[in-house]
């Protein structure tokens, strides 16, 4: 039986650009397993998993993860990483989607893995979502939230 550490370093290795295998990263996961995108509010469960690589390598295909330090504590397996790759896909958004911009990506990123007897019972990403929007040239709209709060207090 494979240690926690070693399952979380094989989870990575399915989840490269060259090898991105959802269904063997799936594989690694409780039945009712969650994997949490928490600064976007995403969370993906049981077979819908698969999905978060799907969508992630959809935008940036040759995406991989430099993993900086990883330290298992029992059940948990904390790691530093960073998230790498080019900007070849459409950025979905919910105003629309942000075309390519063949913009290199380096996200600072930390992750906590939860495992039970040998699987993975919940991925929680804590990836710095301002970062990769900065690097693909989405810088936030300061100007409409000034505006918009300033509408709100006027209209009180």
């Amino acid at each position: 039986m494979r240690d926690n550490e070693e399952i979380v370093r094989e989870a990575y290795r399915l989840s490269e650009g060259d090898v991105l295998d959802g269904h063997g990263f799936r594989a690694l996961f409780t039945d009712d397993g969650t994997f949490n995108d928490v600064p976007n509010s995403l969370t993906f469960r049981g077979d819908q998993i698969p999905l978060a690589l799907t969508g992630f390598a959809a935008v940036f295909p040759d995406v991989h993860r430099e993993l900086l330090a990883v330290h298992a504590l029992g059940d948990v397996v904390a790691v530093e990483l960073r998230i790498q790759g080019t900007h070849l896909g459409g950025f979905p958004t919910p105003v629309g989607e942000i075309p390519p911009t063949g913009n290199r990506i380096d996200v600072p990123t930390a992750d906590l893995w939860y495992l039970r007897d040998g699987k993975i019972e919940r991925f929680d990403c804590y990836n710095a979502a301002n970062v990769l929007l900065a690097q693909i040239g989405a810088h936030p709209d300061f100007r409409s939230a000034i505006e918009a709060a300033e509408t709100a207090t006027a209209g009180a």
